[in-house]
């Protein structure tokens, strides 16, 4: 029997309006509220142990500076000649420029500009401008950010340079441009080019990247240069308590530890574990599917960051000019970068381990965005580590006589 039938449904619906809290709506995707607890016990039990053994050798360097300060003034008070020994005994050196100072300063240029744009970002953050769900917001930020602070790069490089005795003014504000942005550019090209052979939705459109481009040409570009001159017409002179020996002195042999490399471990570990907690939960954000939502746990974090890092590069700094090596300048900016070398190894520990990434494009796409990341991080806190230094080398030459 084929008879066609006619068929209507109705429903009824009820809208009822129920007030909850942001962080309820988002407990199922975030950490919140379940891990909240965990999550701030484990941070302040990090933060807690590292601030005590950061005060403990606090108290160390503070009472052996004291010691050389009583020691320097007795020699200085007695008629008798005696041999200089420990840090004084390079004073003329100690605020000898480095080699290659035109690519350091530019270093400390780019770090400088991405500290401002990171603080900037976490101000922004913490006045609740992000939506949760809206990770484009953020990565939009950061390019506008960085943007508009590229000014701030052009005219510190710039500014250093010329205390330094630097003349060629052009190529280092074109070195300071292009030290974090050729590496960004050729990393972005071969992973964008990697998501378009796989036909992904990651790769970014053409025309996006022309807005980029653009931005960089009209706006990043023209401000370094900007700044650049800025900082070229500034009078400032640099400050040195000491006067700068015309031959510098030979530095003594030193052990193994006392190098480069080994240094950069020992620095780079302390502030390491400030933040490993919080590196999972990060990670989780950015290459899981957790929401990340507690900004001011972080911003905590990272204040603690700056802070063990400037004590511990001055810490080592202390130590190196004690055994009269006088070439703290990029030995302090390495030390205090080298917590982003850190970062990136806990990348291999959380791909292998943590996450369910697999596949050449996953992997590209972790390993060659982190590596990026975790050079801005070098460079940043590498600045840091020098502004430290260079403040503490410069208190601790002041308060002797250096003839």
């Amino acid at each position: 029997m084929d008879t066609e039938l006619s068929i209507f449904f109705r429903h009824r619906l009820t809208f009822c309006y129920v007030f909850s809290d942001v962080a309820f709506r988002y407990s199922r995707y975030s950490f919140l509220p379940q891990h909240l607890e965990i999550h701030w016990f484990s941070i302040i039990n990090s933060c807690v142990t590292v601030l005590l053994l950061t005060g403990f050798l606090a108290t160390i360097l503070m009472r052996v500076l004291k010691n050389d300060f009583v020691k320097y003034t007795r020699e200085e008070d007695s008629a008798e000649e005696q041999e200089e020994m420990g840090w004084k005994y390079v004073h003329g050196d100690v605020f000898r420029f480095p080699p290659l100072y035109s690519l350091f300063c530019a270093a400390i240029g780019t770090g400088t500009q991405l500290f401002t744009m990171v603080l900037c970002v976490f101000m922004l953050a913490l006045v609740g401008v992000f939506y949760p769900y809206n990770r484009g917001a953020l990565l939009t930020a950061i390019i506008v950010l960085y943007a508009l602070t590229s000014g701030i790069a052009g005219y510190v490089s710039a500014a250093n340079y010329k205390q330094m005795g630097g003349e060629k003014w052009v190529r280092n504000v074109l070195l300071t441009s292009s030290l974090f942005c050729l590496p960004m550019f050729l990393v972005f090209c071969f992973l964008n080019t990697v998501a378009i052979s796989y036909r992904s939705t990651a790769a970014l459109p053409f025309g996006t990247i022309c807005v980029i481009f653009v931005i960089w040409a009209l706006v990043t570009f023209p401000l370094t240069v900007l700044g650049g001159i800025a900082g070229k017409n500034t009078k400032t002179e640099f400050y040195a308590p000491c006067r700068t020996n015309k031959y510098p002195r030979e530095i003594p042999q030193l052990p193994w530890y006392r190098h480069t490399i080994p240094q950069m471990c020992m620095a780079g570990f302390l502030p390491f574990s400030a933040i490993y907690i919080e590196l999972y939960y990060i990670f989780a954000s950015v290459w899981g599917h957790k929401v990340y939502t507690i900004y001011s746990i972080l911003f905590i974090v990272f204040i603690i960051l700056l802070i063990v890092t400037a004590f511990i590069t001055i810490a080592l700094t202390y130590f190196q000019l004690a055994v009269e090596d006088h070439e703290w300048w990029w030995r302090s900016m390495m030390c205090g970068g080298s917590t982003g070398l850190f970062i990136y190894g806990y990348c291999f520990y959380y791909y292998f381990a943590r996450s369910d990434m697999s596949g050449f494009m996953q992997t590209s796409f972790f390993f060659g965005y982190m590596f990026m990341i975790c050079y801005g991080f070098f460079i940043m806190l590498g600045t840091v580590g020098y502004r430290a230094s260079l403040v503490f080398v410069r208190h601790i030459y002041k308060a002797i006589k250096c003839e």
